[in-house]
């Protein structure tokens, strides 16, 4: 017989007997309450042969034989075996697994704990979630994400600056909002690199922006003082731990991800679009008129005849084919990361590059960044682990836009009159290189002539390196000696480009704005020698003492001048007038600290932190401090014994963390040198007043919380509530110059938030091959400004051009704050608005209209998976806060807002006197500038992502790939609803927190769409 018939008569044999022996096995899977479980997993031990149960908690099986094992298992639960024999139904009831439920989290010093001994909130948010609809800013993924967290993106291109606010703000001191960033145990440097104020400049980025999402295993977020206290100086901030990915011993991963995501500004005006170009009521006449303006939409009615532009050529009157928002281009990011993960011996390594390329909405604008991460874990002896991660990142940006209401800015034609088409503006220049003028503003530049021609171009290469040896005297008994380095240089060139419309005559050639470059720096440097174990059979311990040196150091040399000699070439040598600038600032903390935690019978967990610092930015009598903190955490769901209820937590803590002055060199006198007069050396001393009784400052906070799951951790909720109070904030002062000073810093400023979070989960569907997963977090918080300085006078924080020195934000004693601060109407005893003579508003006081930022917010993600396909969405929400808009004030005072609309024939009537809109309207919001203070509530569709995972049968007979996820992924897809008619309520220029809350200026908003692809290969 022929030897392939032999074989597959026998296959055919063996498949008979398989039948024959084969049994079909059903029943029911139940929880420990009897509620049935759906997706559990039913496996024939030893072979593939699998099912999962129904929404019913049913299964069937064909088994192999009477002798087959059968494995029970799903998520949270004890798996079981149970052999066959002669049964035909067997239904199983599930036993909590209590260590699975406690699930393990990173806390404080990178170090792992159970979460049911943790006396205060912690959230997670895992890499996946941040790499399928990625933001150039990883740190903006976060948005919704998390109760307790406000995340702003600035509007600044891509690479800019997050802005992140966790439990409200903790200062009144201003600098850095931002948590505290840690990598596998060590703190970096998130310093915020350069931002844009109300007289432009731009957003330099920030330090978490330069992190490549792909290497994030998953963020966890400490959200209160207790849970960050180990962390001493800037922890008041909260603390975010980020988790990088890591091989497994006897791992051999390969793994492509490529991405792709094209972006999309967003016209969010309600212009009107009847009348056009011109003032009082009449369309230019001449070019010069035409000129003078093209952002004025005081005109006639359009109606379709020719009318004069600036060049002198005729026009239509009538609405412009092209808006403004037709300038900006379709935005492209393509990221391509591969990574290879291998264990090796006793030991592991991961290895990932990455590469990204960005082009901006904005032309000619753009991001490349490439990043190289290594992490490797070796045990050297079966005591002795050594671990390290390397990440490098080199980063260049090209024509980074300006920003806010100033020079160079390429967003000006959002104010252009409805009939004028800003294509006849372009290329910017002339034949001679000069810029087109296109307003009666020179120095409101010609969107097409900066991005043609100008010349802003930072880079920045950063090196982290972490070291830690981890040394085990016994199981319960180890050493930690960790060492981490984060260094960033950076190099700046801008210029003022020749042609440049303000410039004047004589240095029309441009000016070197800047060119030089800066580095920054900063060691820590800690041990750490912890122990747990067991002082009776029921009571455990776990504890650590350690220390800590932290040591920043930055340094700063540049190289200005002008005006250039020679027409573009743009060089340092190039210059008739040079000049220089050099900065330097060195600070260090020495600190130690402990953890003690005593648990009972793994319910009740006490656990007390200590922390002492000292600070080299303060005097040596007041330059340390200890800070204390104690929570405790009661596991009462054994005790209660209710079915329905898988896990129980009660929690409290009270914590106190300390601060230093944000700037060193601030408690002595410091003497400049000048240039020389007539070879006689020249200095000058100092404006600011040192102050030698500065000493930490403080932030307390108490926390009660509570958590609960049930049916299996079908359904959970997290409440937690806080009130944090800030203690002599360190912040300038302004003295009288009798004193012969003009400026200090005192130790005055107090704070306090106070907030309610709540998380709820549920799994509302698990079947066998569906499953839909839900969250919702919400935020609720109310801050009040106790103290600012001596006399309690506001302190100013920021503004916009349109209203300098007419409306600000500040911090207000009694009211919460940011509170913006603008002038409202002058009011009759009746109530009425007062008008003057001639029919116009009369300014009233000076008064606060809201808070810059939301009393509540928070978001809804829902995650739904069909077999291979997955579906997730996240809506978020924001409500209660105000928005000082430059547009707002602008488009009103241009006559492009509807309402003013009104009028526009007949004028409008006050007190018996008649005033032309266009009087009416530019006096209304010249003198009343609280017009511009607008809603900043609103709800987004933020994320939503379509994933399919290509069959694992494909793959099969393939030597190289084992499987392919594909997603369709889009951010900030529309804003569902909100109260601001021409803005973005989220749009920002500046990134720090004398601009939150203030718009006008920035690039316009934009939403994204793309496509993820990860090739797993063998």
């Amino acid at each position: 017989m022929n030897v392939k018939v032999k074989y597959i008569l026998g296959f055919v044999l063996l498949l008979f007997m398989q039948g024959v022996v084969a049994q079909t096995i059903t029943g029911t899977v139940t929880d420990n309450t009897g509620m049935p479980l759906p997706g559990a997993n039913v496996i024939e031990k030893g072979t593939t042969n699998g099912a999962s149960t129904d929404f019913d908690g049913n299964y069937t099986i064909d088994v192999s034989s009477s002798d087959a094992v059968l494995t029970f298992s799903s998520l949270g639960f004890l798996s079981k075996d149970v052999t066959v024999g002669n049964q035909t139904v067997i239904n199983m009831q599930m036993e909590e697994d209590a260590q699975q439920l406690s699930e393990v989290v990173v806390t404080a010093l990178g170090i792992s704990k159970e979460q049911r001994k943790l006396g205060y909130s912690v959230a997670e948010v895992g890499g996946e979630g941040l790499t399928q609809a990625r933001e150039t800013n990883v740190a903006n993924g976060l948005s919704g994400k998390v109760s307790g967290l406000v995340v702003k993106q600035t509007n600044s291109g891509p690479g800019g600056t997050a802005k992140i606010l966790l439990r409200g703000v903790a200062s009144t001191a201003g600098g850095s909002t931002s948590p505290l960033f840690v990598i596998d145990g060590v703190p970096m440097d998130n310093t915020q690199r350069g931002s844009a104020g109300e007289w432009g400049g731009s957003d330099a980025g920030d330090g978490i922006g330069n992190i490549n999402p792909d290497d994030i295993e998953k963020m966890t977020v400490l959200k209160g003082q207790a849970a960050s206290a180990l962390y001493g100086a800037r922890a008041s901030n909260g603390v975010i731990l980020i988790t990088t990915k890591k091989a497994k011993k006897g791992d051999y991963n390969i793994n492509f991800n490529s991405n792709f995501t094209m972006e999309q500004a967003m016209d969010l005006t309600n212009f009107q679009s009847e009348y056009g170009q011109g003032i009082n009521g009449v369309k230019p006449a001449t070019a010069a008129i035409a000129q003078a303006t093209n952002r004025r939409s005081w005109g006639a009615r359009l109606d379709g005849s020719d009318v004069i532009g600036y060049d002198g050529n005729t026009y239509s009157y009538s609405k412009a084919d092209n808006s403004y928002i037709d300038f900006y281009e379709t935005g492209t990011t393509f990221t391509n990361t591969l990574s290879v993960s291998k264990g090796v011996g006793d030991g592991a390594f991961r290895l990932s590059l990455s590469n990204l390329s960005s082009e901006s909405i904005v032309p000619n604008s753009g991001l490349d960044r490439i990043t190289v991460n290594l992490t490797a874990d070796q045990n050297i002896t079966d005591k002795l682990n050594v671990s390290a991660t390397v990440n490098y990142t080199d980063e260049r940006y090209d024509n980074q836009p300006f920003l806010s209401d100033g020079p160079k800015n390429p967003t000006n034609f959002i104010l252009l009159a409805p009939n004028v088409d800003h294509t006849i503006f372009a290329p910017g220049y002339d034949e001679n290189g000069q810029e087109i003028i296109f307003s009666d503003d020179n120095y409101a530049t010609n969107p097409y002539f900066i991005t043609n021609q100008g010349v802003n171009d930072p880079s920045r290469k950063r090196f982290i390196s972490i070291l830690s040896t981890k040394y085990s005297f016994t199981d319960k008994i180890y050493g930690l000696l960790r060492l981490g380095n984060d260094t960033s240089n950076d190099k700046f060139f801008s210029i003022d480009p020749y042609g440049l419309g303000y410039l004047s005559e004589a240095n029309s050639n441009g000016n070197l704005s800047g060119k030089g470059q800066s580095s920054r720096s900063e060691l820590n440097v800690d041990g750490i020698f912890g122990a747990n174990f067991n002082l009776t059979e029921d009571f455990e311990v776990d504890a650590l003492a350690g220390a800590t040196l932290r040591r920043n150091k930055y340094e700063i040399v540049g190289v200005s001048g002008g005006p250039f000699i020679f027409p573009y070439l743009y060089s340092p040598l190039n210059v008739v007038n040079i000049g220089r600038s050099y900065d330097y600032e060195e600070k260090e903390v020495q600190s130690a600290y402990y953890s003690f935690d005593l648990s009972y019978k793994r319910f009740l967990t006490l656990t007390t932190t200590g922390r002492y610092d000292v600070y080299s930015t303060l005097p040596e009598d007041n330059n340390s401090i200890f800070t204390p903190s104690v929570t405790g955490a009661f596991v009462f769901d054994d005790i209660l014994n209710i079915d329905a209820l898988s896990f129980g937590k009660l929690r409290a803590s009270y914590a106190v963390t300390s601060g230093e002055p944000g700037s060193a060199y601030q408690t002595s006198f410091y003497y400049t040198a000048g240039n020389s007069i007539n070879g006689v050396a020249t200095g000058s001393s100092p404006s600011d007043l040192p102050n030698l009784t500065l000493k930490p400052f403080t932030t307390d906070e108490v926390e009660v919380g509570l958590n609960l799951q049930f049916f299996g951790n079908r359904l959970g909720l997290d409440l937690a509530y806080f009130t944090k109070t800030s203690h002599d904030e360190i912040q300038n002062a302004n003295y009288s110059a009798a004193t012969g000073f003009s400026s200090g810093v005192v130790a005055t400023g107090s704070i306090r938030n106070q907030g309610l979070e709540v998380l709820l989960t549920g799994t509302p569907v698990r079947t066998e091959n569906f499953t839909w997963n839900t969250s919702l977090n919400m935020t609720s918080i109310k801050n009040e400004v106790l103290q600012t300085d001596a006399d309690n006078n506001p302190i100013t924080l920021g503004t916009n051009r349109a209203v300098v020195g007419a409306a600000t934000t500040a911090f207000v004693v009694g009211e919460a704050g940011p509170q913006i601060r603008a002038y409202d109407y002058a009011y009759n005893e009746d109530g009425s608005i007062q008008y003057d003579s001639d029919g116009l508003p009369v300014r009233g006081e000076l008064k606060s209209f809201g808070q810059v930022l939301p009393k509540f917010y928070g978001g809804l993600n829902n995650d739904f998976s069909y077999k291979n396909f997955n579906l997730s969405f996240l809506v978020d929400f924001n409500y209660g806060n105000k928005v000082l808009s430059a547009t707002e004030y602008y488009a009103r005072f241009n006559g492009l807002t509807k309402e003013t609309l009104v009028g526009r024939e007949g004028g409008l009537t006050n007190n018996g006197v008649t005033v032309d809109a266009q009087t009416y309207y530019q006096t209304e919001i010249q003198r009343i500038n609280s017009k511009s203070v607008v809603d900043g509530d609103f709800i987004k569709l933020r994320q939503v992502t379509l994933g399919y995972s290509l069959p694992d049968s494909l793959f099969e007979n393939m030597k190289f790939f084992e499987g392919v996820d594909i997603s369709l992924v889009a951010r900030n897809l529309a804003i569902l609803w909100r109260k601001a008619e021409n803005i973005d309520p989220e749009s920002s220029f500046g990134s720090t927190i004398n601009f939150i809350g203030i718009e006008g200026g920035s690039l316009p908003s934009s939403r994204s769409l793309g496509l993820n692809v990860n090739f797993k290969i063998k």
